[in-house]
């Protein structure tokens, strides 16, 4: 069977439950996820799924600021590379087509963006605002 393309509210939830399953089992990641998560993980995932479906879907799901949540946490570039490769492999895993390629494009991105602020509060006495 071909994949299809991200579509709908479906696609978007299978993405996120296998995505962070690999997340939940990596030997990286997962101190760090069920560390700051712990018991939380059903709330986590509804609010990714809002926040992909906002994304990809043109869907007003999700209102927030993602870097916040992230700016205390001890995750260097190897967390981030990790992440992306299991990201992608999933997307790929699914899907294939132009949405499935923007998510790919969109987490790369984010991933840069927190990156550079991380580095940059890592050496910077202000606290981020948003």
């Amino acid at each position: 069977m071909e994949n299809s393309d991200i579509l709908n509210l479906e696609d978007v939830k299978l993405l996120v439950d296998d995505f962070y399953g690999k997340v939940r089992d990596n030997e990286l990641l997962s101190p760090i996820f069920n560390g700051v998560i712990g018991e939380k993980w059903p709330i986590h995932l509804e609010k990714m799924y809002g926040f992909w479906q906002t994304i990809l879907l043109d869907v007003q799901a999700y209102n927030g600021s993602p870097f916040l949540k992230h700016a205390k946490l001890p995750i260097e570039k190897e967390h981030f590379d990790t992440w992306i490769n299991l990201f992608n492999e999933t997307i790929d895993m699914h899907f294939t087509g132009v949405k499935a390629d923007e998510a790919k494009w969109r987490a790369a991105r984010m991933s840069e963006m927190f990156q550079y602020k991380l580095d940059y509060y890592k050496n910077n006495p202000a606290q981020p605002l948003i």
